[in-house]
């Protein structure tokens, strides 16, 4: 009789465990794909081969099939997307459409640059099917190793730091130009030319306290970070804060308009200010 009492057992808690990727069960957010595009569209991507808008439950994103990755990957982080879930590491094309070039995990092998990550494996932690989603590699872009494992790394953790202090953000990473520095030096294009390697690379970070109604509660003192770092393994360091700049700058590198959901007078002054925070770690 017990040992049938602690088969039953046994076989409950691994049926809990079996069941544990569930996003219901972990508490991952539901029905999150328009929080990720809630302060805009930057590029007004809808279904053109390069500005095509496809939204996931993870992120969004605006690919570009001549470019090879994306334009620019927009998500939003609050503590219900951190969870105990690992690393899942299934680099692996995402279903464009037919005819379309889709990178696939091979891609970057043997060009001196990371698969990296523009919405973080390390944000989507609430169960593993939503921590695999990140691994798609059109969430990838060519990224320096020494600007992808130190100084970015030290960016992206800052940020899960902030929401664990009880904060949201509302994130916009991107890229522009041609031309970086990876490990074997100076590349314009890897995988045959298909993919190209950005000059330059840049977040955006609307950070506020966790709660509801998000548009409204943005105002002219609502902290933006943006950052923007240029693709090479020489002119970094582990300091991001070096390089922080303003929203106006990435626009006029960029030509895309962000934050554009809010009014014109709070993006006016949020766009035009160098965030100034004394950083700590």
């Amino acid at each position: 009789m017990y040992k049938l009492r602690y088969l039953i057992i046994l076989f409950s808690f691994i049926g809990f465990l079996a069941c544990s990727n569930d996003t219901s069960e972990l508490g991952c957010p539901e029905g999150a794909e328009s929080s990720h595009t809630y302060l805009g569209n930057p590029s007004n991507a809808s279904g053109d081969e390069d500005n095509y808008l496809i939204q996931l439950p993870s992120f969004a994103l605006s690919y570009n099939e001549s470019r090879g990755i994306p334009n620019w990957v927009s998500w939003n982080l609050t503590s219900q997307w951190m969870g105990e879930s690992f690393r899942q590491d299934d680099f692996r094309a995402y279903d464009l459409p037919s005819g379309w070039f889709s990178p696939d995990e091979d891609s970057y092998r043997n060009s001196g640059f990371n698969r990296g990550h523009n919405c973080p494996s390390a944000d989507r932690t609430c169960s593993d099917n939503t921590n695999s989603e990140t691994f798609y590699m059109i969430n990838m872009v060519p990224q320096s190793p020494d600007h992808n494992q130190e100084t970015w790394a030290n960016l992206e953790q800052y940020g899960r730091d902030l929401v664990r202090r009880g904060n949201e953000i509302y994130y916009i990473m991107g890229n522009y130009g041609v031309g970086g520095f990876g490990f074997f030096g100076y590349k314009k294009y890897i995988a045959d030319g298909k993919i190209a390697v950005p000059e330059s690379i840049y977040k955006i970070m609307v950070v506020l306290p966790q709660g509801e109604n998000d548009l409204n509660r943005i105002d002219e003192n609502t902290r933006v970070i943006a950052v923007n770092i240029q693709n090479t393994n020489f002119a970094t360091d582990d300091n991001w804060w070096h390089y922080r700049t303003t929203v106006d700058e990435i626009e006029e590198k960029t030509g895309y308009d962000f934050l554009s959901q809010l009014p014109t007078s709070v993006q006016d002054i949020l766009e035009s200010k160098v965030d100034n925070v004394n950083i700590e770690f």
